[in-house]
């Protein structure tokens, strides 16, 4: 794997010799060496939580048909009923947004990790593939957490409901109160977006590479890495092989495109220009070979979630191989 780096910078549209590109990342079983082991362990803890918030996201019913007979008949007793049902889906909520501040606080601690130091990306991935790999797990966090967020309107229409009930109650000052003004205005903000996770991580990263401003090639030239090794185990039979598990194939492919998502927000000019150190047009092409049910919802968060798509930089063959 040393020479990895060397082979994925080249020119592929010049390069005669054949790709060999064959590396197997083992998101099954790698585990933590010493030094990794402390922030390891920080990270771990995160993801544990993660599993929880994903749960109560997808599982999120809403209170429309309540809220809705409030609106109708503002009687005190549909409004208590409403009420009931609001508060501990705001709840919820509150805790999936704590859990972004989490997230938020471990990503640069675990890309110092990833990037820092002396050695170069390759070493890193080679040698800490137990930190690649929770890496990996906050990037199929993040695009399933937005999925389903996408997929739920009653959150908005849920919280904006609560807002407007407390306001008018004053309830900053009752025993009631499960979230101030100033978090529901945070809280707010953080809803609104489309995909608040995804907006979450790449801010991180961002600013981890404005204030580690010696790392700024290190981490886009390690994600972009990343990226393509997810690519070429998807692509070689042999490295498949290699796959336990059904989930790790479908997290393969959430972090292939999760990676060129996140490259895209954090590099000056993004994924999809000519000379970027990720291989979009061929992520397109294996997940346009995949399954619909599997390849769909990671499309559209190529067409819909990237920050650069539709720049004059972009190539027109890959605006229209994903528009296809």
């Amino acid at each position: 794997m040393g020479k990895l780096l060397s082979l994925l910078a080249r020119d592929e549209s010049t390069c005669c010799t054949p790709k060999t590109y064959d590396v197997f990342l083992d998101f099954e079983n790698a585990a933590p060496t010493d030094l990794e082991r402390e922030v390891y362990e920080e990270v771990d803890r995160v993801l544990k939580q993660s599993e929880i918030v994903l749960d109560e996201i997808q599982c999120y019913k809403g209170a429309g048909k309540e809220i809705r007979e409030a609106i109708a008949d503002p009687t005190p007793e549909c409004q208590e009923k409403a009420w009931n049902i609001v508060i501990p889906l705001v709840e919820k909520l509150k805790r999936c947004y704590e859990h972004s501040l989490e997230l938020e606080r471990i990503v640069p601690m675990l890309l110092g990790q990833l990037v820092g130091g002396r050695l170069n990306p390759t070493q890193h991935l080679e040698t800490q593939q137990a930190l690649v790999k929770q890496l990996a797990e906050i990037l199929e966090f993040v695009l399933k957490f937005d999925e389903y967020k996408m997929k739920t309107p009653a959150i908005q229409n849920d919280f904006s409901y609560y807002r407007r009930i407390a306001s008018r109650q004053r309830l900053d000052h009752s025993n009631d109160l499960i979230v101030t003004t100033e978090l529901a205005n945070r809280m707010s903000l953080f809803y609104a977006h489309a995909t608040p996770m995804l907006k979450v991580l790449s801010e991180a990263t961002s600013k981890f590479v404005q204030d580690n401003s010696d790392n700024v090639d290190n981490t886009t030239e390690t994600l972009g890495t990343m990226a393509k090794v997810c690519l070429r185990m998807l692509e070689n039979p042999k490295l498949l092989a290699q796959i336990e598990r059904e989930e790790t194939h479908l997290l393969l492919l959430r972090v292939m495109v999760g990676l060129v998502i996140l490259y895209d927000h954090v590099h000056p000019v993004g994924a999809f220009a000519r000379g970027a150190h990720v291989d979009v047009k061929g992520c397109v092409r294996l997940l346009q070979a995949q399954p619909a049910v599997k390849a769909e919802p990671l499309l559209n968060a190529l067409r819909y979630t990237t920050k650069h798509l539709n720049e004059d930089n972009t190539p027109k063959n890959i605006r229209n191989l994903l528009a296809a």
